[in-house]
């Protein structure tokens, strides 16, 4: 799954695969709230997602929790800690899931080593920078309906580019109260809102599946454009 999450950035050649698929790693089964990474902790591993989900969070200092970004299968969770001293926010499992753990130490050593392996890890942190710029933009300039629109319309566009949606729509693994942390409302807001949506149309939910009966109208209510989320390969990241 992390092969193929950097293979939507880089074309990598054999060799490099290779290489990726032979990093050390431990896999183990997370419970959901487990926390992968604390604020403050030193680095030493990177974690995986090989499935679950998972979430990026800092907290006020009276312990008011935001979420920041969601992290799906094949998601590297730790990336941003690759070449820094000390976590500055924490990860945490959303659900239950299995994570493989890569020493930190052989991750900067393959990256160092293999100029596309590098190029597609630096490419896929500056992504990650995109949509938090994006979520910013959300969080402060559109209304709750747009809001939970647009995040619903990321959630589903990563899970399609990854291949984790079929038919019958995707699962949004997240309860209301998580859902309002991620886009700034009260859980009665979002609860509300979904309703909204639903009545409209937009979505049809069966407990945690989502299915939207019209992408384009679902897009424009979310003020939803992709570009953000740099889905094609990137050919400036081919330089090695």
């Amino acid at each position: 799954m992390f092969l193929r999450r950097l293979e939507l950035i880089i074309d990598l050649p054999e060799e490099d695969r290779h290489a990726v698929l032979a990093l050390p790693h431990r896999t183990r089964v997370v419970e959901a709230s487990t926390y992968l990474t604390r604020e403050g902790d030193v680095p030493t591993v990177c974690g995986v997602l090989g499935s679950g989900f998972a979430y990026r969070q800092k907290l006020t200092g009276d312990g008011v929790r935001q979420i920041v970004a969601l992290h799906i299968p094949g998601d590297a969770l730790d990336l941003q800690h690759l070449f820094l001293d000390m976590a500055d926010h924490s990860v945490q499992m959303l659900t239950r899931g299995e994570v493989a753990f890569i020493p930190r130490k052989d991750l900067q050593d393959l990256v160092n080593a293999r100029p596309l392996i590098r190029q597609a890890v630096l490419s896929s942190i500056l992504v990650e920078g995109s949509i938090f710029r994006e979520w910013v933009l959300n969080v402060g300039r559109r209304d709750a309906r747009t809001r939970l629109a647009h995040l619903l319309c990321e959630f589903a566009s990563r899970m399609e580019a990854q291949g984790l949606v079929d038919g019958e729509g995707f699962e949004l693994p997240i309860t209301q109260e998580q859902l309002a942390d991620a886009v700034g409302l009260t859980p009665v807001h979002v609860n509300r809102t979904l309703k909204s949506l639903e009545a409209d149309g937009l979505i049809t939910r069966n407990k945690r599946n989502i299915i939207f009966p019209s992408w384009e109208r679902m897009r424009d209510v979310g003020d939803f454009n992709p570009r953000y989320l740099h889905l094609d390969r990137q050919l400036s990241a081919q330089v090695a």
